[in-house]
């Protein structure tokens, strides 16, 4: 299995070009179900979990093919077309490696009339559980019965049948399936409490694209009326905020200057709100954002994270990371997942000092952070570790760093560029 290697100690001075968004690229897949036709995606990132999902695509049918970019730094343009779909039922075997592929149950639902999608897995943050996700789905008169692991969805003769849905509380992924199925749906469908992350904004627009009939993109009431049939389209992927809010918390980690390029900073207000509170400076442009540090004397800067557009859960570990060299005492509260502070331990090993009560981790900055042996424990907690390793005296091995090839593309190479010191060890 592979680890990565990192002598710390080195500022972070270059560019580095921002990936397309995996959390935006792999609903925009999943709707590619919706459709006969081809949807074209550019700006596709490189990762394990969208190859993931690709395989969950080709088990019910979807014929996928890379073709060939105009633009080397745009990331992968795939056409997926699902003119064939031969197969409703998403396996466990499947399903299991990655919580996002569940939300194939809503385009097959209201395209097929009826799926089979096996209970989801993923990251170990918290329990997630799916009870929005069906609930939402009953509302729109699909049947539901769970059996042997799987969920057994079926729509009534006619179709989904639009209605009022509302969540008791906002999730990104009942929003994103909730969508999918009513667009297809007979009737009219009003979403409140919706998610209006930026991601979400992006499938809808491409749904619309396709020819859904959406309304209130970007509030938290979602008005979409149902048809016949969506047509193909070509979209492209928003750039991954929370690759450039971990890299901002890189270089003010380590020091230095670097410039993201490919990028959009009102996704990130609130972060970089809080990162010009620790004393960073930071100046956005279009589509740039550049970020000086020199990597010390940071102010502790209380935070909590919610909904966008607040501080996101996505970058909670990071920011502890950042906080364990501030000058004082900083607390952060997490209030979306129950089970997100597992890289705590991992962080104290390198000489951190954090305690945690209840929701809350109380981060003590310290004057110095240790090379050690560490190991990741999530997706975004294991770039915390990163981070930690490039202001850390000395060597640090991150071990299960298959973590960080889920959501990180060519994390080694950006930094190295950078002038740190990153090797991956086969």
């Amino acid at each position: 299995m592979d680890k990565i290697r990192i002598i710390g100690g080195n500022p972070l001075n270059g560019e580095i070009i921002i990936s397309g968004a995996k959390n935006a690229a792999l609903p925009l897949m999943i709707a590619s179900l919706l459709s006969e036709e081809n949807l074209i995606l550019e700006n596709i990132p490189s990762l394990a979990d969208v190859r993931q999902l690709k395989l969950i695509l080709q088990n019910h049918g979807c014929e996928i093919e890379e073709l060939a970019s105009k633009d080397n730094n745009s990331g992968m343009k795939i056409s997926f077309n699902n003119r064939n779909i031969n197969n409703i039922c998403a396996p466990y075997e499947l399903v299991a490696k990655m919580r996002a592929s569940f939300w194939v149950i809503g385009p097959l639902l209201a395209r097929m009339g009826e799926a089979r999608v096996s209970l989801p897995g993923g990251c170990a943050i918290g329990t997630r559980p799916v009870d929005f996700f069906l609930d939402g789905l009953r509302q729109l008169g699909a049947q539901i019965e769970i059996r042997d692991g799987y969920v057994l969805a079926k729509a009534p003769k006619g179709g989904l049948i639009g209605n009022r849905v509302r969540f008791p509380k906002i999730s990104v992924g009942a929003t994103h399936t909730i969508m999918m199925a009513a667009v297809l749906a007979n009737g009219t469908t009003i979403i409140e409490n919706a998610a209006k992350e930026p991601e979400v904004a992006d499938l809808a627009n491409c749904l619309v694209k396709m020819g859904a009939k959406i309304s209130g993109i970007n509030t938290h009431i979602l008005t979409i009326e149902g048809v016949d049939k969506l047509s193909g389209t070509t979209h492209k992927t928003l750039p991954d905020r929370i690759e450039s809010g971990t890299y901002l918390m890189a270089a003010a980690m380590s020091g230095g200057e670097i410039l993201l390029k490919n990028t959009n900073s009102k996704y990130l207000e609130t972060p970089i709100n809080i990162l010009r509170q620790n004393g960073v400076q930071i100046s956005e442009e279009k589509d740039t954002i550049r970020i000086k540090a020199n990597g010390a004397g940071l102010r502790p800067i209380d935070i909590e994270t919610e909904e966008f557009p607040g501080f996101p859960t996505d970058l909670q570990a990071q920011y502890m990371a950042l906080m364990t060299r501030s000058a004082g005492i900083a607390k952060i509260k997490e209030t979306i997942f129950e089970n997100r502070f597992m890289h705590v331990a991992e962080l104290a090993r390198f000489g951190a000092n954090i305690k945690v009560k209840g929701q809350v981790a109380t981060v003590y900055g310290v004057p110095i952070l240790h090379g050690a042996q560490v190991m990741a424990t999530d997706l975004r907690a294991s770039v915390s570790l990163v981070i930690a390793a490039l202001a850390a005296r000395g060597e640090t091995i991150i071990s299960r760093i298959y973590h960080l090839d889920r959501g990180f593309e060519r994390l080694e190479e950006k930094l190295t560029n950078c002038g740190a010191q990153v090797e991956r060890i086969k």
